[in-house]
């Protein structure tokens, strides 16, 4: 039972990071506006990057007569 050791200190490290972005997303000035702008370019590159993984796995598996 090591692996259930490390799995919590993942978990709260998660749940710790979470409580910390809720404190900068609700703070002042452009903090909240650069946490926005943050994960609109994460899920974008997220986002282009899987299209681009799932369009080289189906090149893989479709027949070319090139």
């Amino acid at each position: 039972m090591d692996t259930v050791t490390p799995m919590n200190v993942i978990v709260d490290n998660i749940i710790e990071m979470n409580e910390y972005f809720a404190d900068v997303a609700m703070g002042e000035g452009l903090a909240p506006l650069l946490v926005l702008i943050g994960t609109i370019l994460v899920a974008f590159t997220l986002g282009v990057f899987g299209l681009l993984t799932l369009g080289a796995i189906g090149s893989l598996f479709s027949s070319s007569s090139s």
